[in-house]
């Protein structure tokens, strides 16, 4: 009979720790899901985008002082990227191409040859290179509006940007 007993307490001891690591993953994730998609972007609007300097696939040199428009960060192993391409592409050519700046990784050539027409295009490197490092961005698809060197808006696609470019 004190084995029984013993065991009961054991097996309600077990249960109440079960109860409460589920209690504190439970609080977790709902704390996640307040913390919403903003959190994916290191820059929100109203920030200072970073120092940088790059150089298109043109040949055009793109610094943060020349940057005003919209800047979008692309990926070749991305489906969301080439999911997101043709609305992309259709919003780039109403902003025209000097608004618009497009950082692809991966060595697309399809994808590159498709935004060069509409945007100037940045190779991006293994790290994301130095336009990513100036946005802290590290994930695609990724769209920020920039003017006056801040951040105006972010977005994952082109219909959940907030504010267009230059509008």
């Amino acid at each position: 009979m004190p084995f029984v007993v013993a065991a009961l307490v054991l097996l309600g001891l077990l249960c109440l720790v079960n109860l409460l690591l589920t209690a504190g993953i439970l609080r977790r994730m709902r704390a996640q899901a307040t913390m919403g998609s903003g959190a994916l972007f290191a820059l929100g609007p109203g920030s200072a985008v970073g120092e940088f300097a790059a150089t298109t696939t043109e040949g055009e040199p793109v610094t943060a002082a020349t940057l005003d428009g919209t800047v979008a960060f692309f990926s070749a192993d991305c489906p969301a990227c080439h999911d997101a391409l043709p609305d992309f592409l259709a919003y780039a050519r109403e902003q025209g191409r000097d608004r618009v700046l497009a950082v692809v990784g991966g060595g697309d050539a399809d994808t590159v040859r498709a935004l060069a027409a509409v945007a100037r295009v940045v190779p991006a490197e293994l790290d994301g290179g130095p336009v990513a490092a100036a946005f802290r961005n590290t994930w695609t698809p990724a769209l920020y509006v920039v003017a006056d060197g801040r951040v105006v808006a972010t977005a994952g696609r082109v219909h959940e940007l907030t504010v267009p470019a230059g509008r």
